[in-house]
């Protein structure tokens, strides 16, 4: 009898302690959704005035340059690498047909594996931690939530840094001293336009209009729509810590030039395709660049009413939601360049697509970066290797694949040298066209690549691929060329090809220069599985700085 009742007691006190620890979180979520009311109030909706080129024709033969940058898109979400999202039944064929039309760059790679510090080295030309843009911008105390709402037994505990150097999140950004493309561009006479996703900064000469756009539609936030809105349907991911943070300090919002927060005109990527198609219409009779930079398919997962219903077949809620956001993302895509068509463009208009990095475990989605192992927040292929494609009907041929490893920053130099800019600063990227069209006498772009956010870094040099995470005592080395999956860890077979690439790593890590702001934590992250996988202690980890 007594067993039984310290049995009852115990486990009252166990429902206390979680009821408590459950009610610290919602109550948690309550504040940072009042911080954000707070911190983005947000009017009703305005229209933007885009800026109207000459009504005569142009007089220069300069190529337009429209960048489409998605957000968290993996490789296996595209059916023109032979895959697709939903077993391949959701085609993409806008996107596809870029590189049908041009050069796809099948080893194409992200400057980081998150977002921000990828965006920093497609603006700036150069590794990011040149300048000490080493981690993604993230909300104060954000860190903290996703550490309270994280926990799995198997999962190794993250590790914070202690007393971080801290500064505003909306002075974390693109110092004004870097040079952006943009500003590049301008110096050549073209207009500039940003819309969408920054996340480069908001202060002190960081934000799009100070860094060389002349007009810049900003996501203020991250909402695709109301979460009201009838005609939009949401797919929230209780596993998932990021998505929690997200639905509770994210609205629906948009700013111009630094305006007040105003509602978008729709549901966010049909918005921003409505605005890029206005700016090109604006602008044909002069050389523009058009950076638009899609939300889609980031979490939180939203997609139109319509375009779920036209995909019943799939029978995963999440996954429905997901594929329909890259269904808009696609026709919208598919816009643009009817856009380019309809205002006789089509043929002088350089068209970039990427992706800031790979796909991201957090949706809980199978198979989203196949055939590549990891995710968006490793440096594994999963989390680097993204799409990119660049056509020029102009001057480039169509439906050529170019195997040689090619990095975000070369985006900068192709830009600048398309537009007869001369770049007499230091940048790391370099213009892709000779290559692509086989007119330089070097070999490749890039013999060595590098990526590095905190302790954990990782270079590829030729087919060699190096990983090193200190905190999880992990040096990894793979041969690209053999097993491009990264699944055999040879570095114990090949100690004088890992002494040789630990060499290469700290000449170039001397050249960098401390971040701008710490890291508050390193958090680990599962290579093989995605959230709604079961974790082992048996799985592999990498430790992530951020």
């Amino acid at each position: 009898m007594l067993g039984k009742r310290l049995s009852i007691v115990l486990f009252g006190v166990l429902g206390i302690v979680v009821a408590g620890y459950i009610f610290r979180i919602e109550l948690l979520l309550v504040g940072i959704s009042y911080m954000s009311e707070q911190r983005t109030p947000t009017g009703a909706h305005q229209e933007v005035d885009w800026q109207a080129g000459p009504a005569e024709p142009r007089q220069t033969n300069q190529p337009n340059v429209v960048l489409i940058v998605a957000d968290d898109l993996g490789w296996n979400d595209l059916t023109f690498n032979g895959g697709g999202i939903a077993e391949g039944t959701v085609p993409t064929p806008n996107i596809d047909s870029i590189a049908k039309a041009g050069i796809n760059f099948t080893n194409g790679y992200a400057g980081q594996g998150t977002c921000a510090p990828s965006r920093a080295m497609m603006m700036s030309g150069r590794y990011g931690s040149r300048f000490g843009f080493e981690y993604t911008p993230t909300p104060a105390g954000m860190s903290t939530a996703l550490g309270m709402m994280s926990s799995n037994d198997a999962k190794p505990p993250g590790i914070p840094t202690e007393n971080p150097k801290t500064i505003p999140y909306e002075e974390m950004g693109l110092p004004a001293s870097e040079i952006t493309i943009a500003e590049v561009l301008k110096e050549q006479g073209y207009y500039t336009a940003h819309i969408g996703k920054w996340h480069l900064g908001r202060e002190n000469g960081s934000a799009a209009h100070d860094q060389g756009f002349d007009q810049s539609l900003l996501m203020a936030s991250g909402l695709y729509g109301e979460e009201d809105d009838p005609d939009v349907v949401h797919s929230k991911l209780a596993y998932d810590p990021i998505d929690r943070f997200l639905w509770a300090g994210m609205k629906y919002a948009a700013s111009y030039n630094g305006s007040p927060a105003f509602k978008p005109g729709g549901y966010l990527t049909d918005y921003y395709t409505d605005e890029a198609v206005k700016v090109i219409e604006n602008n044909k009779n002069r050389p523009f660049f058009l950076y638009l930079a899609h939300w889609a398919p980031h979490t939180p997962l939203q997609a139109t009413k319509a375009d779920y219903d036209a995909l019943s077949h799939i029978e995963d809620h999440t996954e429905r939601v997901y594929a329909a956001m890259i269904h808009s993302l696609d026709r919208g895509v598919g816009e643009v360049l009817q856009a380019l068509k309809d205002n006789g463009l089509d043929e002088n208009t350089i068209v970039i697509f990427t992706s800031d990095n790979g796909g991201a475990g957090y949706i809980g989605i199978d198979d989203v970066n196949k055939p590549f192992r990891g995710w968006k927040i490793t440096n594994f292929e999963g989390g680097i290797h993204v799409p990119y494609f660049v056509k020029w009907p102009a001057k480039l041929p169509a439906g050529v694949a170019y195997e040689k490893p090619v990095h975000h920053f070369d985006i900068y130099a192709t830009a600048a040298s398309a537009a007869g800019a001369d770049i007499e600063h230091q940048i790391d990227g370099v213009d892709l066209i000779p290559f692509a069209l086989g007119a330089t006498p070097l070999a490749k772009p890039h013999d060595t690549l590098f990526w590095r956010a905190g302790q954990y870094r990782t270079i590829r040099h030729h087919d060699w691929k190096l990983a090193v995470d200190p905190l999880m005592g992990n040096t990894m080395l793979f041969d690209l060329s053999t097993d491009p999956g990264e699944s055999t860890d040879i570095a114990a077979q090949h100690p004088d090809v890992v002494e040789n690439m630990m060499g290469l790593l700290a000449a170039h890590n001397s050249e960098m220069v401390p971040p701008l702001w710490d890291s508050t934590g390193a958090s680990s992250i599962n290579v093989d599985k995605h959230l709604r996988q079961e974790f082992e202690e048996s799985d592999t980890y990498i430790y992530w700085n951020n």
